[in-house]
C-alpha cells in the first residue's frame, strides 16, 4: 500500500513475507474455503484447550495452521488502495489509530481545516500535501493523481 510509512510497509512486507515462507516449508497450502473452514475449526479446537492444557506438538499444529489460513487470506482478501485524498487521509488514520484532531496535528493543519478538506469542502493546500507526503510516506505522485 502507498500510503503507509515505508518502514511500516517494508516490516510488513517482511512479516507477510516469513510468514509465508514458513507456511510454505511446512508445506499446507489451503485450496478452497472448505478446507479454510477445517482449518479455522481445527484451529479453534485446539485453542478452546487453553494454553496451560496444549502440548508443544499441538502448539506447533496451531502455528502451522493459523500461517497457512493466513496465507490463504492474504492471497484471496485482497484491499485496494484508496483512490482519494480523503481515503487516504483516513487510512493513514486507521492505520496509525489517530483520531482526525490528532491526525490534524501531525500534519501542522488546523482541526477546522483538515475537516473541511475530508468533506470536501476545500481543496487540500501544499502544507497539507506535503506533510502527507513526508510524515507519512505517501507517493507524491499518487497525492497529486487524486487532488
Amino acid at each position: 500500500m502507498a500510503v503507509v510509512k515505508k518502514n511500516n510497509k517494508n516490516n510488513s512486507r517482511r512479516g507477510l513475507e516469513l510468514n509465508s515462507m514458513i507456511a510454505k516449508k511446512n508445506a499446507l497450502v489451503i485450496q478452497n474455503e472448505k478446507e479454510f473452514d477445517r482449518v479455522v475449526k481445527k484451529v479453534e479446537m485446539l485453542m478452546n484447550k487453553g494454553s496451560m492444557h496444549i502440548s508443544e506438538e499441538e502448539f506447533a499444529e496451531i502455528r502451522r495452521l493459523s500461517l497457512a489460513a493466513q496465507e490463504y487470506e492474504n492471497n484471496k482478501y485482497t484491499i485496494d488502495p484508496p483512490k482519494t485524498l480523503e481515503g487516504i487521509i483516513e487510512w493513514i488514520m486507521y492505520q496509525q489509530r489517530l483520531k482526525q484532531k490528532d491526525m490534524a496535528s501531525a500534519l501542522g493543519i488546523s482541526d477546522t481545516k483538515l475537516s473541511m478538506v475530508m468533506c470536501g469542502k476545500q481543496k487540500p493546500d501544499v502544507v497539507l500535501l506535503k506533510s502527507l507526503h513526508e510524515k507519512y510516506g505517501v507517493n507524491a505522485e499518487i497525492l497529486l493523481s487524486v487532488v
